[in-house]
This record gives C-alpha cells, sequence and structure tokens, in this order.
C-alpha cells in the first residue's frame, strides 16, 4: 500500500514519528524504505497474452481484444542512510567496472525489486489473499536458500491463480517501475546496446512493462504461467531456462552465444542475477539495491548501486 499523506497540522509530528521508526529499522540492520508515488499515463499499450492449455496441447494464446490504456506508476524511493553503505565496499566501482559497463553492447535487467519496485509474483498472490505465505518463500529463494524451482512450484500452490484473477490483476495493478529506469534503458538504447528482461517471474505480467520501455517481446526471458481450458490454474511451463535454478545464467549464456556480445552486462537483486555472472554469461554483475538489499548478494557484486541516476551518470 502506497502511504497517505497526513493532514498539514499533525505533519512535523508525524515526520519525527517516522523518523524515530526509521532510524531504529536501520539501527536492527533492515532496510526501510520511504516511498511516494505519482501517475504517469504511459504511451504505449501492454501487449500481453495469457496461454490456455489442456491436457494434452496448447490451445489458441489468449489477448486482450480491445485493451485499454493503463496507469503506470512511478516509485520513489529514498536512499538508504550512510552507515548502511558504508559496510560495502563495492560503491564505487573501479576503473575496469566503468570501462565495461560503457562498453557494454547488452545489458540484462532483472525485472522484480530492480526494474519494477515489487516481486511480481508476491503482489498476484496478495490479489488472490495469500500474500503473505507466498511473500516468506519469495525472500527465501531469492535469498539463495532454496532451489527456485522448489520456491516456484511451492508459491503458485499456495494460490492457485486462474486465468479470471491474473486477467483481473493486470486490469487493476498497473505496474510500478522503478525511478530512472524509462531514461536508462533510452541511454542504452541510444548509444546502441541491446537490451533484455530476465527474469524468474512471469510473461503475462512481464509483458506490459516491456512495452513501457519500449523493449521487444523477443528481448523477454521469463516463465509462462499455464491454465486448463476452462480457465483453471494448470502449472508453469518447465521448459522455460528461468523456471529454475541458474536458469538466468542459462539464458544469459545463450543470448550471448546467438548474437556474440563482446560486453554483456546482467543488472538485479537477488542470487539468481548474481549468479548469471559466470564464463559464458555476464562480464559483469551489478546489483541494485535501491528496493531490497540483499547483503549477501551486494557483497559479491562488482558495483553496488542504490539509483539508476549512478548508472546514467557513468555513461560517456
Amino acid at each position: 500500500m502506497v502511504p497517505k499523506l497526513p493532514p498539514q497540522s499533525s505533519y512535523n509530528k508525524k515526520t519525527l514519528e517516522v523518523d524515530n521508526l526509521m532510524e531504529g529499522l536501520v539501527s536492527s540492520r533492515i532496510t526501510p524504505i520511504r516511498a511516494h508515488y505519482r501517475q504517469q499515463h504511459s504511451l504505449f499499450v501492454p501487449a500481453f497474452s495469457l496461454q490456455l492449455t489442456n491436457k494434452f496441447c496448447r490451445s489458441k494464446v489468449w489477448m486482450m481484444k480491445h485493451p485499454k490504456p493503463f496507469n503506470s506508476v512511478v516509485a520513489s524511493v529514498q536512499p538508504l542512510e550512510a552507515s548502511t553503505l558504508g559496510r560495502f565496499e563495492n560503491t564505487l566501482p573501479s576503473k575496469e567496472v566503468l570501462e565495461l559497463w560503457n562498453n557494454a553492447d547488452a545489458v540484462c535487467f532483472d525485472v522484480d525489486s530492480t526494474v519494477c519496485v515489487d516481486e511480481g509474483i508476491d503482489e498476484l498472490a496478495e490479489f488472490c489473499g495469500a500474500g503473505k505465505a507466498v511473500a516468506e518463500w519469495t525472500a527465501r529463494a531469492m535469498g539463495g536458500s532454496v532451489p527456485f524451482e522448489d520456491a516456484l512450484a511451492a508459491r503458485l500452490s499456495l494460490f492457485k491463480p486462474s486465468l479470471f484473477q491474473v486477467k483481473d490483476f493486470l486490469e487493476k495493478r498497473p505496474p510500478r517501475i522503478s525511478p530512472g529506469i524509462d531514461e536508462l534503458v533510452k541511454k542504452l538504447k541510444a548509444d546502441n546496446a541491446n537490451v533484455y528482461l530476465i527474469s524468474g517471474g512471469f510473461r503475462q505480467m512481464i509483458n506490459p512493462v516491456a512495452s513501457i520501455l519500449g523493449i521487444p517481446t523477443k528481448n523477454i526471458f521469463a516463465n509462462q504461467l499455464l491454465f486448463k481450458s476452462s480457465g483453471e490454474f494448470l502449472g508453469f511451463d518447465a521448459n522455460e531456462p528461468t523456471s529454475r535454478s541458474g536458469g538466468k545464467a542459462t539464458a544469459v549464456q545463450q543470448i550471448r552465444k546467438a548474437y556474440g556480445y563482446k560486453s554483456l552486462v546482467m543488472i538485479g537483486d537477488g542470487a539468481t542475477d548474481l549468479e548469471a555472472r559466470k564464463p559464458g554469461g555476464a562480464d559483469l554483475f551489478i546489483c541494485y539495491g535501491g528496493v531490497q538489499l540483499r547483503e549477501a548478494v551486494a557483497a559479491k557484486a562488482d558495483w553496488l548501486v542504490l539509483n539508476f541516476k549512478d548508472l546514467i551518470n557513468s555513461l560517456k
């Protein structure tokens, strides 16, 4: 939920209370986030599809015949306290890291808690009434303590979203993109770098995000929800590389092999994103901690950033 500002008469008192709370969170090593939002009318119309399937074969792809323009929500996140950043030694990029970043001809972005401020599956689960239980599984999966495929199957089994629920969710919950990501993607494309979205989330929810940012659907590597012909939840496509542990690394390797990129960068917040930095995969892993700061991942990154402006300003 987006917090509402209190009446002006009680603003100072409320501000003091919030500041005291935030200070306590920092001292407890919990990453605090202050957020507000503003709605922006997008010029893009989401081009997403929901896949229908029965027990033996897949039927036609369902698509919105009359898609409505929607409002994308841009969330603003306040930077973390300096004391929090003091625990990391990689907040300032080395000369080698900057050179790789500036010469990148392909940049792969994680979506949940990176391009978007939410974890998509958590939001869908909350919409379907199982938010808390699913969020706990997500935290374990992103921290690397549970194989991704096990966490994905477990989370979906907790609420089994129907085709109708997914469609309703997409209509009522527009994507909330991270501040600065649209400008960064435009800058990268202007510099002739190809941009990809690589996610353990679902194509049905990522296609609208790609539409907002002007990223072609062929540049999306993500999972796919499957439904029976009646619209009941069936499962997910286990053939997608991102449906299992190490899948993002596999996707990055496939991209690099197919197009022969000389310098490829992976940007994300989770352990599955860090995995992409391996031989034949990403040359550079940039940890984005502007939404979720996962310390074990951030400590191993080549570069830790909390604001996409830092990446924009570092491009020559």
